[in-house]
């Protein structure tokens, strides 16, 4: 078996991020760290709620597997 490569997101370290999670879930944050099976560490993060709430959650570690979609909220 061969080893997990990791993925390329050295250039959105630092940068704010809306992640989409499984089960149409939102997250935004500013990426801190990551790992080769796409978990996150998230800072200053908020979950989205359906017509604009937002609940500030703080530093988290989103799971790789839920993740939907990744999109930069700032220049890359």
């Amino acid at each position: 078996m061969s080893k997990p490569s990791t993925p390329e997101l050295k250039k959105y370290m630092d940068r704010r991020l809306l992640i989409q999670l499984n089960g149409s879930r939102k997250v935004t944050g500013v990426l801190r760290g990551y790992d080769v099976f796409l978990n996150l560490v998230l800072d200053d993060a908020f979950e989205e709620k359906s017509g604009d709430e937002k609940i500030k959650v703080g530093t988290i570690v989103i799971r790789g597997n839920s993740v939907v979609t990744m999109e930069a909220l700032e220049r890359v």
